[in-house]
Parts: C-alpha cells; structure tokens; sequence
C-alpha cells in the first residue's frame, strides 16, 4: 500500500514536471540576458531593465484580467514586504485604469511598469502570469508559467 502510494506521488511529480517543462520552453532561455526596455510606471514614473542591475529581481508579468494572476500577487507583494526586489508588468490591457484598479484592489506596493505588445514580443510571453528571475547582471536565471505558492515561487527564485 505505502510503496503504491509512493509510486503515485513520484508519478504526479514527473507529470507536473514535463508538463511545466513543455509550457516554459518557449520562456527566454537561462543565462541571457534579459531584453531592454524602459516603459513608464503606473506610479507616473519611468523604469528600465537597466535600473534593474546590481541585485536580483522578479519581473512578474500579470495581465489584470487574470484570475490566477490575482491569487498569486498577494504572495508577490509579501516577498516585497520581506526584501525581495519585486517588478510587476501589466500586460494584455486595455487601459491603464484597469491596471490602476487591479493593483488597488490587492493594495499592491511594488512597482508596476506598464507594458505593451513590444515587451510581451521581447520577453516571449505566452501565458499569464509568467515570472522571470533575474540576476544583479540582468541575466534570466529562472522562469516559471503560472500560479505559484509564496513557497514555490520562493523556491524557484533561489
């Protein structure tokens, strides 16, 4: 019974693996460096992959309408909160006062960059939300597509 179990569980492991490993193929590659780009803030500001450099960063990409992008921001802004440096980009919009209305609503206080079809092109995008870790050089280190416990997005941010 126990060994049956526990073929199951490494089973349901391997198929979760292949299954996240097929999604994030398309992601940009591990140790390139991560696309330019300088877009304004939801904050009226103005942030580039430059300001980036000199410590690792989580570039998150959400879209507002994203359900499970809304249940995994609140374990985002609680890295933030914890010294993670931590950059939202709203992509797939309309308008930015539906980002506006998106980052209220969770009461988010991370910087949010307003993205465009450009930035979606440059960073592959294909899903939503889809994370890209990046080291203190702006070299992608780690990806990873969808949803994620604050443990396994910590895990994967290592």
């Amino acid at each position: 019974m126990l060994r049956s179990l526990l073929l199951h569980l490494i089973a349901v492991v391997l198929i979760v693996q292949a299954v996240s490993w097929f999604r994030e193929r398309s992601l940009l590659p591990a140790d390139t460096q991560a696309p330019m780009f300088y877009h304004r803030t939801l904050e009226h500001g103005w942030l580039s992959r430059d300001d980036l450099l000199g410590k690792p960063t989580v570039l998150y990409f959400f879209a507002p309408w994203c359900s499970i992008c809304k249940y995994s921001m609140p374990n985002l802004e609680a890295m933030q909160r914890d010294g993670w440096n931590i950059v939202a980009v709203a992509l797939s919009y309309q308008d930015p006062a539906e980002v506006e209305d998106f980052v209220a609503d969770l009461h988010l206080s991370m910087p949010v960059v307003l993205g465009n079809d450009h930035l979606l092109q440059d960073y592959q995008i294909r899903g939503f939300p889809t994370y890209y870790v990046l080291d203190a050089q702006g070299r992608v280190q780690r990806k990873s597509l969808g949803w994620s416990s604050r443990v396994g997005l910590e895990l994967r941010v290592r």
